[in-house]
């Protein structure tokens, strides 16, 4: 295998082009090898064909646990569209608006909080525009000892303490980039539907045949792919309570070949060929707001004038990565089972030499 990095380094580095004699399999190998990834995963999808399907590796770095097509990859961030996804159905059953405003439902929550924050709709929330602190796993405060109770009450006295702090000011783009509205925009879900998180993902999961889950997927079965932290060191089971507040904007996991479902059915609808949720609701999910909608960052293309829609999901021991081309009805996703930054370069490189192949 060394050698087969060696022979494709300069491939890698210089041109990121493979010839026609060389499979895609042969050079993710190669990738693997060069970058010390344990395990890579990856698709390239049609709204009606999967052109590419792969996985490759072990599930734990020096082990003889080799990779199986339908391991599971705890998804970080890319659970945000799958939230906003979500929302828009409850929107579409006419439980919720996209203008509903946090306070509308937690009128309790409002003597305490800022008044910044007074009018911070669903909208707001899903699109990193709540003006909420950052917020994400690796802060300090608050402290778990602060956050008492079950799940779902934790999660209500984190939204009470991030409504209490000073507001972000906004980037360039003017987001507000938190995770904090995520957990906001999740207790609005759980309270207009009168389920829980949990239940509302499953439920979705069921109505498109898709199986997901929650955490890293060795807390549940050792025999799924461990994570590995940014010293490549796996991670083992253990029960994460920031993961846990982190719910509903990043602690989902899934299989590539069920998460390729979900891809596929955003691909539909741009096309208007999905009866889910109507052809206007899926381009405003995708690319509805500059920047940042539903979950997707998205820019255009400089050389096709494409729309490209994309999120990364790292947290703190996978990182996955998906983007959505409208234009070229063209779904990449790349799932890892490290974070460490070789892991995200060659990530970048095998996207860039899939869509070399595919098209962008």
């Amino acid at each position: 295998m060394k050698i087969l990095a060696v022979i494709f380094i300069t491939t890698i580095v210089c041109t990121c082009n493979i010839s026609k004699s060389q499979s895609l399999l042969y050079f993710a190998d190669s990738v693997i090898n060069e970058y010390k990834i344990p395990e890579l995963a990856y698709a390239v999808v049609s709204s009606d064909s999967i052109l590419e399907l792969q996985t490759l590796g072990v599930q734990r770095i020096n082990t003889n646990y080799l990779a199986k097509q339908n391991d599971r990859f705890h998804i970080g961030s890319n659970t945000k569209a799958i939230t906003s996804f979500i929302a828009a159905l409850l929107v579409k059953d006419e439980r919720l608006r996209w203008n509903t405003k946090f306070f509308d439902l937690f009128p309790d929550l409002k003597k305490n909080s800022r008044k910044v924050y007074y009018n911070i709709t669903l909208q707001d929330l899903l699109t990193f525009r709540g003006k909420l602190p950052p917020y994400t796993y690796t802060n300090e405060h608050p402290a778990q000892k602060e956050i008492i109770g079950d799940n779902a009450h934790q999660r209500y006295l984190l939204a009470k303490y991030f409504l209490s702090q000073k507001s972000m000011k906004e980037d360039k783009n003017g987001l507000t980039r938190s995770n904090a509205d995520y957990i906001l925009a999740g207790l609005m879900l759980e309270k207009a539907s009168g389920k829980s998180y949990k239940e509302l993902v499953l439920d979705f999961g069921k109505s498109v045949n898709i199986e997901f889950g929650f955490d890293y997927p060795n807390l549940t079965d050792t025999l799924q792919p461990w994570g590995h932290d940014a010293s490549l060191k796996p991670v083992p089971p253990f029960n994460n309570y920031k993961l846990n507040w982190l719910l509903s904007a990043g602690n989902i996991n899934v299989s590539l070949p069920d998460y390729i479902k979900f891809v596929q059915l955003q691909l539909k609808g741009l096309k208007g060929i999905s009866t889910m949720l109507a052809n206007t609701t899926y381009n405003k999910l995708i690319y509805g707001m500059p920047s940042f909608s539903f979950g997707w960052f998205n820019s255009v293309d400089s050389a096709t004038q494409h729309h490209v829609a994309e999120n990364i999901g790292n947290a703190g021991a996978f990182i996955t990565r998906v983007q959505i081309i409208k234009e070229s009805d063209k779904g990449y996703i790349i799932f890892t089972n490290s974070c460490t930054g070789e892991t995200s370069k060659g990530i970048d490189i095998l996207l860039e030499v899939l869509k070399d192949r595919y098209g962008r």
